[in-house]
């Protein structure tokens, strides 16, 4: 399962648009107070399975899918 928490920032939609180009389904989760209750302090974020990753490793990940 793949969740993608985003703020729609800049990053965000770079994110997004990989994600999309490589045809990654994925939930999206935008509600900020979820994310801080999550512990997180950044976005946007990627989720696989039970691994969180910041905007740089999400993007390695995507990229080599």
């Amino acid at each position: 399962m793949i969740t993608f928490y985003s703020t729609h920032c800049s990053r965000c939609i770079i994110l997004e648009r990989k994600l999309k180009e490589k045809n990654i389904k994925y939930t999206e989760v935008n509600d900020v107070n979820e994310m801080i209750k999550l512990g997180l302090t950044y976005a946007p974020a990627l989720k696989v399975d039970e691994k969180m990753m910041e905007f740089n490793e999400a993007i390695q990940w995507v990229n080599a899918q």
